[in-house]
């Protein structure tokens, strides 16, 4: 893929964070996700790709725009695309922290066409990398990331989503010494956080969304650290959509090339609201001002972009239905 094509991601999250970022706080979640939707799906026309939705808002009895195996960009590259245009649509809705647009896109056949459901996680930074298995206790993994970055286990800090699901994992990692982020939603960009040295956090473990995991994968190794995941199917109904995805063994460690194949694979993010790593989108009379960061496998660059947006109002305007 050309690394031009690096900014045409960036302005397709752009798009979607500056349109859900009207509803922040507004307690109308699926107005603001519908609005991300919208804009990003309008936004790929213009990108010369030739893209197919792996990931996506759903079926296509599902979603109208972004289901699985829907067809975007101008015409192109043969890409896999993997898409969650509103990551963290109860922070929205509450304006809380964390919620981002985020997209990744690998050379075809390159990301794992992961059923929606629970998958469990762990990830590390570039320094970590290797020294972590899924399968071992959570001590067990502190201890060998504390070794990693030469550090006592006291010094890390482990981000965990808040769920009745990890009291297990919250009570072993509070009982080996490490400190503890808990977050309400959304575990992409924590991800993200855990391989960006200066963000305070060290490794984020414990059961989130599949597909949420394979976006993060991009992400992660890209910045070069690792992750790993197994499915956590709840019932038959889920062990045979895996199957029907070409999951076969469905209690495989899934490494980080599992989830992102091959050495051409893109992340871009854009922060709707306030994060740890980017600014959420400023509005002002007349435009907008919005943060990203986007990535790329192949040539280990990672970029920043702070971009100011002019447009109408008039075209910008937020229509309840």
């Amino acid at each position: 893929m050309d690394r031009e094509l690096a900014l045409e991601f960036v302005r397709v999250t752009e798009a979607a964070a500056i349109a859900s970022g009207r509803w922040m706080g507004k307690g109308e979640k699926n107005l603001a996700d519908q609005a991300a939707v919208d804009a990003m799906r309008t936004a790929f026309d213009s990108v010369n790709i030739n893209g197919k939705v792996v990931i996506g808002e759903g079926e296509m009895d599902e979603a109208p725009m972004l289901y699985i195996g829907e067809a975007v960009g101008g015409g192109g590259l043969d890409v896999d695309i993997a898409v969650d245009p509103l990551e963290g649509t109860n922070l929205i809705a509450k304006g809380l922290p964390g919620a981002i647009a985020v997209l990744a896109i690998a050379s075809r056949g390159g990301l794992l066409h992961a059923p929606d459901m629970y998958m469990d996680k762990i990830v590390v930074g570039p320094k970590a990398a290797g020294k972590v298995n899924i399968n071992a206790s959570v001590t067990e993994n502190l201890k060998a990331v504390a070794t990693a970055l030469e550090r006592q286990v006291e010094d890390l800090t482990v981000v965990i989503l808040d769920r009745d699901r990890h009291e297990g994992i919250i009570a072993e990692a509070r009982k080996a010494g490490a400190r503890i982020k808990l977050i309400t939603d959304g575990d992409v960009s924590p991800a993200i956080n855990v391989c960006i040295e200066g963000t305070g956090v060290h490794m984020m473990i414990g059961i989130g969304g599949a597909p949420e995991g394979v976006i993060a994968a991009a992400a992660v190794k890209c910045l070069g650290g690792d992750m790993q995941g197994i499915l956590r199917p709840e019932n038959e109904q889920e062990i045979a959509r895996a199957k029907s995805m070409g999951i076969a063994d469905i209690h495989k460690v899934l490494t980080i090339d599992d989830l992102v194949k091959g050495d051409d694979a893109f992340f871009a993010a854009t922060a709707i609201t306030q994060g740890d790593l980017l600014n959420g989108v400023r509005y002002f009379g007349g435009g907008a001002r919005t943060h990203s960061i986007v990535m790329r496998y192949k040539t280990g660059t990672v970029r920043f972009v702070d971009a100011i947006h002019k447009f109408e109002r008039k075209s910008m305007a937020i229509k309840r239905t």
